[in-house]
């Protein structure tokens, strides 16, 4: 029987991820769920698992310093907010990975692809971890410099609820104004924290921390609720994926 280990800090996500992988593969054995870097090492050098399930951001040791530590002893499949670059480095390496929240059509698809890879030996890591190494040696921006009028001020980039791009500018939303920067969109996602800003659509990126609510509209697809302005945000379908299981 093929048994695994979950790493995930948040207990919510680490329950729905066991029990989509209950419902994908029934045969699986969990051997443990750990919160942090440092217990998910434990439990595989303990228990010896076929398969460890990262979540790429965890308190101490994250997924990547796991999976480095682990040195291709077992089968890994990382867990991950979007995050455009992480996804593609793991694409690339045609590494096996999750988005949070976990949905079971993605999940039965890596099941299948793991079921197939356990007559195998896994594969190597190091060329994605090192690009995923490279990026988190970047410090997310912290700052923006933005125009309000005739005046230049310096926004905090917690206090940002959303960046819109308007014409050859990006808007800087916040809740006592709007500022403009000179800085694409797509430029501008590469800098932020992906786990706090997530793209919603080609041209609008929001702090996950300014959502009140996501509802659905009469096409079904998500529709963003702020908590301090009164203006709501469409999800285009190329993202609407990220809330699929709202």
């Amino acid at each position: 029987m093929a048994t695994a280990l979950i790493a995930e800090d948040e207990p919510m996500l680490a329950a729905q991820l066991k029990a989509r992988l209950g419902e994908a593969w029934p045969e699986l054995g969990i051997v443990g769920t750990a919160p942090n870097g440092d217990e998910a090492l434990l439990l595989a050098r303990t228990h010896q698992p076929d398969i460890a399930f990262l979540d790429i951001r965890m308190p101490g040791r994250d997924g990547l310093d796991v999976a480095r530590a682990l040195g291709g002893s077992l089968h890994v499949v990382f867990v991950t907010a979007y995050d455009e670059y992480a996804v593609a480095a793991f694409e690339e390496g045609a590494i096996d990975y999750l988005l949070k929240p976990v949905a079971p059509d993605r999940i039965a698809k890596v099941v299948a692809r793991l079921k197939a890879r356990m007559k195998s030996a896994p594969l190597d890591l190091n060329a994605v971890l090192a690009r995923l190494a490279a990026r988190d040696a970047t410090p997310a921006l912290r700052w923006v410099r933005a125009s309000l009028g005739n005046a230049l001020t310096m926004i905090a980039i917690d206090d940002v609820l959303y960046f819109q791009a308007e014409d050859k500018y990006t808007k800087v939303v916040t809740r006592n104004g709007d500022g403009l920067i000179r800085k694409p969109i797509k430029e501008l996602y590469e800098e932020l924290d992906p786990e706090a800003f997530w793209q919603v659509h080609r041209g609008t990126i929001v702090n996950l921390g300014a959502i009140a609510r996501v509802e659905r509209d009469w096409r079904d697809q998500p529709v963003i609720h702020l908590k301090s302005r009164p203006e709501t945000l469409t999800v285009s379908r190329s993202f609407a994926h990220r809330f699929k299981a709202m």
